[in-house]
């Protein structure tokens, strides 16, 4: 068996997993002294915050354009829809079960954080807010300096809107402006994709500082928080899809599970629920009898916009983070947490790599995003994981808004 070392040096994963490596062994053997990499780890955010405004609104925008076509499929349109949100929602209340009761982010002394966090980059204690003001704050008065302040809720708000607005549209007014949107989220992919280049700079940069003032106790808090989204990822895979299979659809649980085992092992190699498309398209029809008609609807759609996988690990992150700097948060972050990953996993292209929308998440509830890059050397381990939740939805979806259409009928 041979080896294309070539090949596997150029992989990213590979790249900024030998640069945490490094970094961990800098830090042990400098110590403190290590924090002159700092800036190399600052630079990396820098780039990122950069990006994730427009990329936000452009793919909620784009999103949402093609979203609000769906109506002319009717019911299976909203049936589709509707599955798809109550499901996701779901398991943010799952990822915050588990986040609460295993507090994968707790336990290192606050005085510890403030050598690797700035005091003055985040709030020990909240601000509080009334729930009528808070949902009140939703809503932007100015889209542009909702854009210029970096406001992600804002953005949501007035990109789902406009989004909408342009669906409506007929299709030969629409197509230009909506082409445009598509364009240019490929242009913000293409600098995402560069920025990423400089993630093994960054990801050693963090590493040697952190590990140079704490030792070992935060990466073993990483650990923690794969644990915590494992958990999250078993309750919602042996709880939510059998429940509502069993409730909505007359498949037996053991035909689809064995069914769904080829395009799982193909998520889970790819980390793509795109490029798993295909084999889900024919297992749906040809094994789990799905009509061709449903399949072909349901399925694409999902594979861009269902990704409650995603959407556990925004919110488990979003928990990390804030127990890590000992934040307490209040019910209107909790609120952003929800808004922010239900909207931010259905804008999640179906693509392996570090998502940044993750960013949106943190930021929407006055989180910093400073530790972020500590993640991104297991993000591979982490994206496998959700892919296979994100397909297995896409395949129960079908399942139940087949079967409802057929009872319809």
């Amino acid at each position: 068996m041979t080896f294309n070392f070539k090949k596997i040096a150029g992989d990213l994963s590979i790249q900024i997993l030998i640069a945490m490596v490094l970094g961990i062994v800098v830090g042990r053997l400098m110590g403190e002294s290590a924090a002159l990499f700092a800036p190399l780890g600052t630079l990396f955010i820098q780039l990122i915050k950069m990006l994730v405004v427009p990329l936000v609104f452009v793919s909620i925008v784009a999103g949402s354009a093609s979203l609000g076509a769906t109506n002319s499929a009717g019911r299976i349109g909203i049936v589709t829809i509707v599955y798809i949100i109550v499901t996701t929602v779901v398991s943010i209340a799952i990822a915050f079960f588990v986040g609460g009761w295993l507090q994968p982010g707790a336990g290192i002394p606050i005085e510890m954080i403030r050598s690797f966090i700035p005091t003055e980059s985040y709030s020990l204690q909240a601000e509080k807010m009334e729930f009528w003001p808070m949902l009140l704050s939703v809503i932007p008065t100015n889209p542009l300096q909702s854009m210029a302040e970096g406001n992600i809720l804002h953005l949501i708000f007035f990109g789902l809107f406009f989004g909408f607005g342009l669906s409506s549209l007929p299709a030969s007014r629409k197509e230009g402006v909506v082409k445009a949107f598509n364009t240019l989220l490929e242009a913000l992919i293409w600098c995402i994709g560069k920025v990423m280049w400089v993630a093994p700079i960054g990801v050693f940069g963090l590493m040697a500082d952190a590990t140079g003032s704490f030792g070992y106790d935060l990466l073993m808090k990483v650990v923690n928080l794969f644990w915590a989204n494992i958990l999250a990822a078993v309750l919602l895979f042996a709880g939510m899809y059998p429940l509502t299979l069993r409730l909505f659809s007359g498949i037996r649980l053991s035909v689809f599970f064995k069914e769904m085992l080829r395009p799982q092992l193909v998520a889970l190699s790819t980390s793509s629920s795109l490029a798993t498309l295909p084999v889900t398209l024919k297992t749906c029809e040809e094994r789990l009898g799905v009509s061709k008609e449903t399949t072909a609807f349901v399925v694409p759609l999902g594979a861009t916009i269902n990704m409650t996988g995603s959407a556990i690990y925004y919110t488990l992150v979003a928990l990390f983070f804030a127990q890590l700097y000992g934040i307490e948060l209040t019910a209107a972050q909790y609120i952003a947490i929800t808004i922010t990953s239900t909207i931010g996993s259905i804008g999640q292209a179906g693509v392996p790599g570090p998502t940044l929308l993750v960013v949106a998440v943190l930021v929407s509830a006055g989180i910093p995003v400073e530790g972020l890059p500590l993640l991104y050397a297991l993000d591979r381990v982490f994206d496998m994981l959700r892919t296979v939740l994100n397909i297995t939805g896409d395949a129960a979806c079908a399942v139940v808004v087949d079967h409802m259409s057929r009872q319809e009928k």
